[in-house]
């Protein structure tokens, strides 16, 4: 299995270690706790508002795939808004428990970067590969990560229901508040 493949099949699973890391080197304060809980609940609500979207597809483990190209709704200002609400709701974590700050800061960030980097390069292989010239358009218009505030608005997926998108988040939202209660 080659490096893109390895972090793509294990994303849910390569956060464990630095979970393990927070938990045991936790220095929780009352700011660092409020600052981590509004940062994370940010990255949540964009990964909510992106499975709205996206649908439970973006849940796979195995191989890379789309049956279709989500341009809309949160797509249509960055085109990887889960892995930013990802993102931010493990900064979020780690802000909460404040461990080996500010190394352990840098490590995360540069892991974070590592891991995606090579996660969102195989993903755009494959959607170029399947979509052609309208993942094209899109990739020059819509930048990869940091969004815009412009929607790009094409497309016509309409979201689901934010009941629907909340089963689709019920593992991270288990795992964010038992995250939570260990750090207490």
């Amino acid at each position: 299995m080659k490096y893109r493949e390895f972090f793509f099949t294990y994303r849910s699973y390569t956060p464990i270690p630095i979970i393990i890391v927070a938990l045991v080197f936790a220095d929780i304060s009352g700011l660092s706790f409020v600052a981590g809980l509004l940062v994370a609940a940010l990255g949540e609500s964009i990964r909510i508002w992106s499975v709205r979207f996206a649908g439970s597809a973006t849940r796979t483990t195995g191989e890379v795939g789309a049956d279709v190209l989500v341009t809309t709704g949160p797509y249509g200002h960055m085109r990887n808004p889960l892995y930013l609400g990802n993102f931010l709701l493990s900064f979020g974590v780690l802000i909460i428990a404040w461990p080996l700050m500010p190394w352990f800061l840098i490590f995360y960030l540069v892991l974070f970067y590592f891991q995606y980097s090579a996660i969102i390069s195989l993903e755009e292989d494959f959607l170029r590969n399947k979509f052609g010239d309208i993942y094209g358009e899109y990739e020059k218009n819509v930048p990869r990560f940091l969004p815009q505030l412009k929607n790009w608005q094409k497309g016509e997926r309409q979201p689901t229901s934010l009941q629907k998108a909340l089963r689709t988040e019920k593992n991270t939202l288990q795992s964010f508040s038992a995250i939570v209660i260990l750090l207490i």
